[in-house]
């Protein structure tokens, strides 16, 4: 409604139409962002398929092997499709465009995805497994929800060079979570690597971020291990043993990437060290 102020002869908008009017583009949700939220449901929907299909039958002595098998395989694939979501959102917000609540959105749906559903992973199979310890292992789920959090937001703050991730990528680093969870070692292993990579997340290792080729290998990496869950979930023939190759080739990817990284950055220190002792002769 528009009322004249006959003193002025100006027009004299309400607050909340104005507002309405004024409310730039820029806040409204892009298509970046509709994958971004794609992310966060993928996470939550994560942590659904763990309790209802794992940790309640557990806890109240109905489990089925088979349906604990397809609860859990389905939680990792919904992680796996919310990697997909958190890569796609970040070239198509390149491309296009993305609102002014873009990051905001994305930290926050990581937060969902690969913080809280990976370290409630880690809760529930200390609460299943026969050789883990609940307490202990609650505490390693801390340490990777923490890890995650500290990681999210000094990405937030720190502007580092174009093409790099200082610390693990939280997806990344959830996806290997998982992996050493479903490798089935013994519990101190465990526990150890868990908390292993929860420091990678949050060192300053440099990580490579997936742009073109790296992109399209990661994306069929992704698709590849849907397709071994697919398998263990369902007793392939071989299935189970696919699905531990799988997840031994995750870890040591996450093992060897940051030697890579530490041995390149030495390099290049020791290439500017003789630069300076060349030039100083």
């Amino acid at each position: 409604m528009t009322v004249i102020d006959r003193d002025t002869q100006t027009a004299w908008v309400p607050e909340a139409e104005e507002a309405e009017d004024d409310m730039p583009l820029s806040t409204r949700l892009s298509i970046a962002d509709t994958l971004t939220l794609g992310n966060a449901t993928c996470g939550f929907m994560a942590v659904y398929f763990t309790t209802t299909g794992v940790l309640i039958p557990h806890l109240t002595g109905s489990e089925d092997g088979g349906m604990a098998r397809h609860s859990a395989a389905t939680a990792v694939m919904l992680m796996l499709l919310a990697s997909i979501f958190d890569l796609f959102d970040g070239l198509v917000a390149r491309k296009l465009r993305s609102s002014a609540m873009g990051a905001e959105l994305d930290n926050l749906s990581d937060l969902i995805s690969f913080g809280l559903a990976p370290a409630y992973f880690v809760v529930t199979w200390g609460m299943v497994a026969n050789d883990a310890h609940q307490r202990v292992s609650v505490v390693a789920a801390v340490v990777v929800l923490l890890a995650v959090v500290l990681r999210l937001a000094r990405f937030s703050c720190v502007t580092l060079r174009d093409g790099i991730f200082q610390g693990m990528p939280s997806p990344f680093g959830a996806l290997t979570v998982i992996s050493i969870v479903l490798l089935e070692l013994p519990f101190l292993p465990t526990l150890l690597a868990i908390v292993g990579v929860a420091w990678l997340m949050v060192s300053r290792v440099e990580y490579p971020k997936p742009r073109g080729r790296l992109a399209i290998a990661m994306l069929a990496w992704i698709v590849a291990s849907m397709g071994l869950l697919a398998s263990w979930a369902f007793a392939a023939p071989g299935g189970e043993l696919l699905l531990q190759t799988g997840c031994a080739l995750q870890v040591v990817l996450g093992a060897v990437i940051p030697l890579f990284a530490t041995a390149r950055r030495v390099n290049t220190f020791r290439d500017h060290r003789r630069e300076v002792r060349a030039a100083q002769r």
